[in-house]
């Protein structure tokens, strides 16, 4: 998990409870990257705030609207990575997946 702080908490969705919108000035924990489409910017999942159905279609919070130390931006780096990189063959996903008929 990687410290960071709100920087841009504005443009709240409507969707959106605020009980589970970003507060400027607080500490988060990221816990998971990935790249969003159609942004093609790095989203992130936070420990402290779970997204539901009710947030849909926002799955993920922008890491532009945080500010990282330089420690902590470091160990950011080191979750991306590990967060795209794979380490399973399509072949091995096919032999442990079951696939439904339509």
């Amino acid at each position: 998990m990687v410290k960071a702080y709100c920087i841009d908490d504005s443009g709240k969705p409507e969707n959106f409870r605020q009980s589970k919108w970003l507060k400027k000035g607080q500490e988060y924990e990221i816990i998971y990257t990935c790249l969003c489409l159609p942004q093609r910017e790095i989203g992130c999942h936070l420990a402290e705030l779970e997204l539901g159905e009710q947030e849909l279609p926002y799955t993920y919070f922008l890491l532009k609207r945080f500010a990282f130390t330089k420690e902590n931006l470091l160990k950011l780096l080191e979750l991306i990575k590990n967060c795209t990189e794979t380490d399973f063959s399509l072949s091995e996903l096919l032999e442990q997946t079951q696939l439904q008929e339509a």
